[in-house]
Formats: structure tokens, C-alpha cells, sequence
């Protein structure tokens, strides 16, 4: 395998892992990404590695040691006690109990530190599991019980890197992170997310001591509107940092069938982002939200695709077809899938006006 080769981190802990029947991360993802890539030849044993688990001494780089603590209580009860729940926000406000409710976002940390230790010296890695960017120190948040990327921008400072780029680009603000890293002027986060939506933060003034720029777009947001902001604002800002690493954040909720977000992406504008940074000298790419499990899938195995440079088929083969079809979803739009969420990755573009706003973020940011 070449040096320079992307690397693929995933687990067999998402297969049949869900947050309950009811829940939006009900949704297969991550392992259908997995298979899709497999089925369509994109994706072999040179390229795939295993995410370990992290230890709770490596969580603790970030989280509160009782915090850790009390997720594996819960996952070996299988119920949080009230003083647990009360304190740390185990089984409250969207962050239930599920059977791998410490397994899994202790994989997914081990997933992007892997990552970091993989791009020590250089290097691409693809973290689907990862991305989980609202987790707090001492509390979950948003369906995020740790936060794996400040634990991996926290392994790259800790190599001794000083210049890092967040970009995330999920329909909810990267608050976690942010709040992470203010103030840290070895770290720049950057943010695209929609405006009003929960956790309600990321106005565009807010700077986070002059370490973040958000941009906060208005419903219906476009694919030419983010290109706009990517050329005209995310870019530059990219340069002028110079960093030696960057860590997208790549949340498939901000395209147009996702039903917790009202924007308007299609999935070629997320790969456009990730073509616009795929040359940083270190970069991991995760997930983050979504909660359609078609657009995740299809949009997530184009990152892949991206990532190495491969062609995106017009219409994918009988094996890829058969890993699409094989989804259940259990809102309105799994009921009559389109045709086109079974043959083929990539959505028709969603061009569109460039509204005023929009440039007014792009301004805003430069100044």
C-alpha cells in the first residue's frame, strides 16, 4: 500500500448497535458505509482497520474520570441511577441507555485517536464512527457521550502540532469542540450549521476568543451557497492558518432528506468540501449527524470515494444496489423510497441564489 494511501477506521460495534426503535440513531450507518465501500470495490483489507476501544485513561484526557465511570455503570446495568442521570445526563434529554452505551463511544474515541497516531508523521484517515462533536467533559449532549474529536485534536497537540483546523459542516453547531478549544490559539474551528437549530449556539459573532469563525445559514441553504462560503471565507481562512492538520467533521445532516435539519445540500457539496482539504499534510474525516439512512450512506461512501480519488459511478453495481435496498427506515420517507436512493451515490446538484446573507457570513468572517 502506498504511504500517502487513505486508511478506513471502522467497527462491528455499529452493525446492530441502535439508541431504541424510536430514536433518530435508530438508523443503520456506519456499517452500511462499510459494506457500500466493500460492494463497490473501494474498500480492502490494505486500507480497513479495526477502531480499537479507548481506555478510560485516554477518555480522560478530556472527560471527567466519574463521568467515564458512571457510562460503564450504565451499560452494565442497563439503567442510570437518578444521582447519575441527574449529574452526567445518562438516559436524559435524548442520551438514553442502550446496551453499548459505553462500548460504542469508547470505540469511536479509540477509532479517531487511532487516527491521530496514524497521522502522526502525515496521512488521510476516514473515521465514519466518529464526529460525535457535542459531547461535554462531565455530561452528554446532543446524542454525543464523548466528544472523540477534541480527544483526537487533543492527541495531535499533544505530538506537538500548534497549527489545527475543526471545519465542521453538520446542520448543528460543533459546540463541544468550540467550547473546547476557546481561547487555544493553536486551534481554529470553524462552523457551518443552521441557524436557530438546537443547541442554539455559534451566533456569528461569537469568536470563542478569537479561535472560531461560525457561520450560521438560514434555512434552504444551497449547494451554491456553500460553495460561496468555501471559496469565499472557509478557504481563506484555511491558508491563513497554515495548519499542520485538519479535522472535517463531515455530518450528513445538513443535506436536504435528513429530517432533523431544513437545509438544502446535496451530497456533492459535501464531497466538494472534502476534495477542497483532502491535500492538508494530516487530515481525518469522521462522520457527525444523520439520520436518513440512504443520504448518510450514499454520502458517506462518497467521501470515501474523494478521499482516494476514485470515480463515483453513474449507477452503482448489482452488489452496492443490493446493501442500499437491504435499509429500513421507519419515518414517512422509508415508506416510498426513490428509485435513485437504490442505484446511484450521488444526488442531483442543489444549485441555487446566493442570498444576501450568505455573503454578508463570508464577510463577516474575513474581518
Amino acid at each position: 500500500m502506498a504511504p500517502d494511501q487513505p486508511l478506513y477506521i471502522g467497527s462491528e460495534i455499529y452493525r446492530k448497535s441502535t439508541y431504541g426503535a424510536a430514536h433518530p440513531l435508530a438508523v443503520p450507518r456506519v456499517s452500511t458505509v462499510t459494506d457500500l465501500c466493500r460492494a463497490l470495490g473501494w474498500l480492502d483489507a490494505r486500507a480497513y482497520r479495526e477502531a480499537p476501544m479507548a481506555t478510560p485513561a485516554q477518555a480522560a484526557r478530556f472527560h471527567d474520570p466519574a463521568y467515564v465511570a458512571a457510562l460503564a455503570r450504565a451499560e452494565a446495568a442497563q439503567s442510570v441511577s437518578e444521582a447519575d442521570r441527574d449529574a452526567y445526563r445518562i438516559g436524559a434529554e435524548g442520551n438514553p441507555v442502550y446496551p453499548e452505551v459505553y462500548r460504542r463511544p469508547m470505540i469511536s474515541a479509540g477509532g479517531v485517536l487511532m487516527a491521530a497516531r496514524l497521522t502522526a508523521k502525515g496521512g488521510t484517515v476516514f473515521c465514519p464512527g466518529g464526529g460525535t462533536h457535542h459531547g461535554r467533559p462531565a455530561r452528554a449532549s446532543g446524542f454525543c457521550y464523548l466528544n472523540d474529536p477534541a480527544l483526537g485534536i487533543l492527541a495531535w497537540l499533544d505530538q506537538g502540532l500548534d497549527r489545527i483546523v475543526y471545519l465542521d459542516i453538520d446542520a448543528h453547531h460543533g459546540d463541544g469542540v468550540q467550547d473546547a478549544f476557546a481561547g487555544d490559539d493553536r486551534v481554529l474551528t470553524l462552523s457551518v450549521h443552521e441557524a436557530g437549530r438546537w443547541p442554539r449556539t455559534g451566533a456569528a459573532d461569537d469568536r470563542a476568543g478569537g479561535q472560531a469563525r461560525n457561520f450560521p445559514v438560514p434555512a434552504g441553504f444551497n449547494d451554491t451557497e456553500l460553495r460561496t462560503l468555501l471559496h469565499d471565507a472557509i478557504l481563506p481562512l484555511i491558508r491563513a492558518a497554515r495548519p499542520q492538520a485538519i479535522f472535517l467533521q463531515c455530518g450528513a445532516d445538513a443535506l436536504e432528506e435528513d429530517p432533523l435539519s431544513r437545509l438544502s445540500l446535496s451530497n456533492n457539496a459535501h464531497w466538494e468540501v472534502v476534495g477542497a482539504v483532502r491535500h492538508a499534510p494530516r487530515l481525518i474525516v469522521t462522520g457527525g449527524g444523520g439520520y436518513n439512512p440512504w443520504s448518510v450512506a450514499r454520502c458517506w461512501a462518497g467521501v470515501w470515494a474523494v478521499l482516494n480519488g476514485f470515480t463515483i459511478p453513474d449507477q452503482v453495481p448489482p452488489e452496492a444496489e443490493a446493501v442500499l435496498r437491504a435499509l429500513r427506515y421507519n419515518r414517512a420517507a422509508g415508506r416510498n423510497p426513490p428509485a435513485h436512493w437504490f442505484t446511484t451515490l450521488r444526488d442531483a446538484p442543489r444549485e441555487g441564489m446566493v442570498r444576501p446573507e450568505i455573503r454578508a457570513l463570508a464577510a463577516q468572517a474575513m474581518e
